[in-house]
Formats: C-alpha cells, structure tokens, sequence
C-alpha cells in the first residue's frame, strides 16, 4: 500500500507568501464531467485486503551510467538479494544472494555500485565479482552524492566532534577505500559541486537562521552567491558547467522550483519550469555523459515528464505510448530505463528504451504473486478538482469514486496527508484509499494550504494557523464542496489520516461533529504545541545541525516559545477539548514513536476514557511513527475498515486471520463499547 506518512516534524521543513489564482469557472462542470464517467463504469467486486498491499519484490531500479546493466534489489519474504540485468538481453544474475541494502547507485564508469544499508553502512561492490569493501557512515544523511568526476567514487558528509563543538567534513572514498578531505566547515554542509577535474567548486551550507550558496575560489576562499530561508530539500546543486556556471534545482528567486542556472556573475536563468505554471519540479536527470538536464518531471495536478535539449524527442515519443501515466526516465548512451506507474496501477513497470530505433521492451515482469494486484478497470482514478475556500484561495484536490456507484448514495471519507509539509500526487497509487473505495466510500484527497508540490507561497499560505483555522477549513470546505456536488452521502461522512492526519482527524471529529461522524486516527499530536516542543527537546527532529526546528516553525507561522501562540494552539487542541468529543474515533501508535510520542497519545486516550467518549486505542508495542512490517500494516487497514463499516456501513471487511487476531489482541488496549473488532472468535470488548 502507499507508504504511511512519515513525520509530523516534516511539519517544520522549509517551505517559503501565496496569491490565490483564479479559479476556471467551468472546474465544477469538468469534475461532473468526470463523475459521470465513473458512474457507467462496470462495478467492481470486493478484493482481500493483501492485494492492495503494493508489492516490495523489485526495489531501487537503477541504470548504470553506460547503459549496459540494470542493478535491483529483489525482496523475496524476509530475503533481500542483489540482481543484475543486462541490457543487451539474457537472463539477469545474482551478485548478492543476501544484503541490507535499501538503495543501489551506480559509479560513473559503470563498473562499481555503491550499497547503502539501513545500518548506516555503503557497501561498495565490483560488478565483476572482483572487491568490495564496506564503509562506515557516521551519520544517516552521510552520503552526499556519487562523485561525478571520478571513475569510481562517493562524496561523503562526516561529523567531527571537536572540544569547542562540531565541525563537517567533505570526503571523497573511492571504491577501494581511499580517502581524499576535500573541505572542513564548522557549518553543516547540504550539498557540493565539483569540476571535471575533481575539485570542489560550490557548496550549499546551513548558516543558523538560513541556508547559502557559496562558490569557492582557486585559493579556497568561499563567496556567497545565493540564500535561501531555512530550506530543506528545496534545492539541489545540481552540476557545475565547463563555464564556471551552476545548475540548481530550487525555487531561487520565484515561487515554484524549477531547472535554473546561476551563471558567472550569479545572475539565475529559468532552464525549465513547469509549462502549465502551476506545479513545483519534481525530479530532474542528469545526461551522464554531459551532466546536462535531460529530463524533468512534475507531479502535483498532473504527473508530466518532458525532455530537454537532444532529449526532447524522444521523451515525447515514449510520454506518447503512455497517455494519463507517471513516466520517469533514465538515460545513458546504449540504452534508457522507463517507468511507468498510475493511481490505477499497483506495482511500477519497467522498460527499456532503445535511443537508437525507439523501441520499448518490458523487463523485470514480477512472478505471479498471490493475491494478484487487483486489475486496473476495478480500480479508482483520481479525479483532479479545484474549489474555492471561503476566503477566496483556490485549494486543489482529488476524488476518487468506486466505479459503477451512484456518488451521491456512498459514504464519503476524506483522507488527510501527513507533514503537513507534504501533499498527494497526481499518479501515485495509494493502497489505502484504493481499498477504501474498493469497500464503496468515495474517498477526498486535499491539498489544503500548506501542501507542498504548489509553490512556496501556498505551502507557507498558512501563516501558522494550523488549529481548527483555515487548513482545518480547507479540508472541511472541501468535503462541503463535494456534498454541494451530490458526491457523498451527508450522513455518512468520516475522516481519516496519519502524523499531521491524525491530528487533523481528532480536529474534525471534535470541532466538526455535525459533519464528520467517525474518525481514524493514526500517530496523532493531540496537542500541536507541545508536540512541537517535545519533537525539539527529545524526539528526531530536535538535534538536526541542518536547521532549528524552532526558527523553521516561526517561519510557518506557528511560535511554540511565544506564550500567547502556545497558548493559542493550546486552546484550539484535541486534548483541550476532550470534553466536546461526542464521535467515536480510534487512535493508532506506535510505541516507539520519535516524533509523537506514545506518552501524549495515550494520555489523551485516558483522558477520553475517563470523560466516558467513545475511543478505541491500538498500539503496536515495538512501532515506530509509521507501521513497516506486513502484519502491523495490514492491522492498520483492518481496524480502519472494520471503524468505517461500524458506523458509515461500507462494505463489511474480511474477519482477520488467525496470525492477524493473535497479533491483534494485545495490541487492543481500548476498545469502545460499541465495537467489536475481533468478533471472528468471540474475543471483543478487550480491556475494559
């Protein structure tokens, strides 16, 4: 299924003042338009819950720089194995039977990848079978980039503790272990650039209240050319030219990101943006032999990829053999590695693309997997859709509709995106809503104000208000809209969501009773602002040396050290009005949960309990912020269905199976009166 939320503290990424633009006046008349089409759709049947679990068998699909291999990691039960493909044709052969690896990189001659593992650990590896060795990272953002001016070599971040502080350090590790220092800096470094000849040319540091971009001379000496407001992952160095210029990928100097280049006298010019004007750059690839831009993607509305340079072509002619589909791209001179995915498709299909004669080949086809993936014409489309808040801003979302249903008879759930700092794609698939409406609920996507993926004015458009204020309203005006569409039964409206989600779950079902009547809750802050104070203070967010949480939080407006912004997030709290909760919700943790922590939910729970309102508590003892294992995954979507088919009466879910009860009974801490979770062998009501 679509990986859970991860981070509540993504809250606190950067993000930079919005005006709203218009609105087409004939967006109501296109979303009827595309609700008709969903209403003469054959109705499908009801699918097992594991076959909307997207499959994990083909991981970090990656072309090597030459073209000549396709490196995967093949998971296989608890198994992790190492496969290379290659390209010309025959059969693909297994370099490692056993690995941690979760992310595969090519070196620049094609020879060597570099393994990165989730013990913080590279592992470097000779495609012939010939070294390796393993390098140790003294941190879990330590790897900067594979360096592009080497045969074979990575460019590292390493923290050295020193008596008056930290300091970081650039070092190059080629893939037989040679070290090479290549900067120092008190200051912690995001992101270089080097030339052809190896040296260092830029670099992108955090510099306390913002970061900067510096270019650096023959003599070693750093000039400022750029800054950024507290950024995270809102720009990339992306090369530096034979001419001395840099090619970012940033929001420098206007409001959506986008392919610049910052010439000599560090003057920015617009390579790429999004034609439509509407959508921040997603992703961009390097051609490797010239470290150019060849291909873009933007992914907010629409999922669109275009070609640049020599490149254009021939990225529209394989975007032509797929219309309405999320293409990514990769290109080397022997031949091009092509994705293909959708909000339809549950697992990603691979091709190669033959530069020379156009032609697409499919590779990697997955076994036969059981249960099979559910086949497209049985799933939802999303269905992309503006409304106007009613303060005037255009906020934009997604429906997605059970094929063949009267859309005004089905219950409605909108589902609420975690970050917030976050937003729902145009062609991801999306496991949870997909089994949703499988179960016969339209399901609401909205990227309310503060999303990201829109620009950097609309994610910063909140200005802090993230109580039961406008991004509450956005959501709320949004399940209004539909209702005013006849999408949605009025009476059987819910909502559920995860991290920022839940907390915008447990506002809904305690500020909007009269519209939402049920509420899942996954990892929720019941208190914003001491959540925000405790992610600082103890969780994963506070000891970051790439940013202060707390400046980043003022930026968005929200001021957890001002008495009079506590005490208003305070006031407008879940926890702080615990006693005007009257819908049943179910809060879902994780005990060892680092950015909410297991303490505030379950205090929250008690204090629910103790007022006599209808909760029911689950907690996966050894979790963290989100589930990962397939058995706690499918027991969050198994409480989710069994919550909603109580009280919105969609589709009744299959009993769990016996591992799933046995897993579940323990992890029942509360179970409200009124339901009966684990009914298949007569054990509900547990803990009372």
């Amino acid at each position: 299924m679509k990986t859970f939320p991860n981070l509540l503290g993504a809250l606190a990424c950067s993000v930079l003042l919005w005006a709203a633009a218009p609105a087409r006046a004939d967006d109501a008349q296109a979303l009827r338009t595309e609700v008709a089409a969903e209403r003469v759709r054959a109705p499908a049947p009801q699918y097992p819950r594991a076959a909307f679990e997207a499959s994990r068998a083909l991981q970090s699909v990656r072309l090597s720089p030459d073209g000549r291999h396709v490196a995967y990691l093949r998971q296989l039960g608890q198994q992790r194995s190492l496969w290379l493909l290659p390209t010309a044709g025959g059969a693909a052969r297994q370099l490692l039977p056993r690995t941690e690896a979760e992310a595969l990189y090519w070196s620049r001659d094609g020879r060597w990848l570099f393994a990165k593992t989730t013990r913080r650990t590279l592992v470097t590896l000779e495609i012939g079978g010939h070294g390796g060795m393993r390098i140790d990272l003294d941190n879990p953002r330590g790897m900067l980039r594979v360096d592009p001016s080497q045969p074979a070599a990575v460019l590292l971040r390493e923290r050295v503790r020193t008596p008056t502080g930290e300091r970081w350090r650039v070092v190059r590790r080629d893939a037989r272990g040679k070290r090479t220092l290549l900067w120092e800096d008190q200051r912690f470094i995001h992101d270089v650039a080097l030339d052809a000849r190896g040296r260092l040319v830029a670099l992108m540091r955090f510099d306390g209240d913002h970061d900067a971009l510096y270019r650096i001379d023959s003599n070693g000496h750093l000039r400022e050319a750029l800054r950024w407001t507290i950024i995270r992952d809102q720009a990339q160095l992306l090369a530096a030219t034979p001419q001395g210029d840099l090619l970012l990928d940033s929001d420098a100097g206007g409001n959506f990101r986008r392919v610049l280049r910052l010439d000599r006298d560090n003057v920015l010019h617009t390579v790429h943006a999004d034609p439509r004007g509407e959508a921040d750059l997603d992703q961009v690839v390097l051609d490797p032999a010239t470290q150019q831009p060849a291909v873009v993607s933007y992914r907010s509305t629409v999922a669109a990829t275009y070609g640049l340079g020599t490149a254009q072509p021939q990225v529209a002619a394989i975007t032509k053999q797929f219309p309405g589909r999320d293409i990514g791209i990769s290109i080397a001179a022997a031949a091009w590695l092509v994705s293909e995915r959708a909000s339809t498709m549950r697992d990603a299909r691979w091709y190669l693309y033959d530069p020379r004669n156009g032609r697409l080949r499919r590779i990697l086809e997955q076994e036969a997997k059981v249960p099979p993936p559910p086949p497209e014409t049985a799933l939802a489309r999303k269905l992309p859709f503006a409304y106007r808040a009613s303060d005037g801003m255009q906020v934009r979302g997604f429906l997605l509709l059970p094929p063949g249903a009267d859309p005004a008879r089905v219950p409605l759930v909108a589902q609420v995106h975690g970050g917030s700092i976050n937003h729902f794609h145009a062609g991801d698939y999306d496991g949870i809503a997909q089994l949703l409406v499988n179960r016969g609920y339209a399901v609401f996507e909205s990227n309310f104000r503060g999303s990201t993926g829109h620009g950097r004015d609309y994610a910063l458009s909140p200005h802090g208000d993230y109580g039961n204020g406008r991004v509450q309203q956005d959501i709320v005006e949004g399940v209004r809209y539909l209702l005013a569409q006849g999408i949605g039964d009025k009476e059987r409206v819910g909502i559920v969501g995860h991290s920022f989600g839940g907390y915008s779950t447990l506002l809904g079902v305690t500020f909007q009773p009269d519209l939402f009547k049920v509420g899942v809750a996954g990892a929720p802050p019941a208190d914003f602002g001491w959540s925000m104070h405790w992610l600082h203070a103890f969780g994963n967010q506070g000891a970051r040396p790439d940013r202060s949480l707390t400046a980043q939080l003022r930026l968005l407006g929200v001021d957890v050290d001002d008495a009079a912004s506590y005490a208003h997030l305070r006031a407008q709290s879940p926890l702080a009005n615990a006693g005007k909760l009257r819908r049943p919700v179910l809060l879902i943790a994780g005990g060892e949960d680092r950015t909410v922590p297991i303490r505030a939910v379950i205090h929250y729970a008690a204090v629910l309990r103790r007022l006599g309102k209808p909760v029911s508590l689950y907690v996966e003892a050894d979790g963290g912020h989100s589930p990962t294992e397939p058995l706690p995954r499918e027991a969050y979507v198994y409480l989710m269905e069994a919550m909603l088919h109580r009280y919105l009466g969609g589709a009744k879910p299959e009993p769990p199976s016996p591992a799933l009860h046995d897993y579940l009974k323990p992890a029942l801490r509360i179970v409200d009166k009124d339901i009966d979770f684990l009914e298949k062998r007569g054990q509900s009501r547990l803990l009372r």
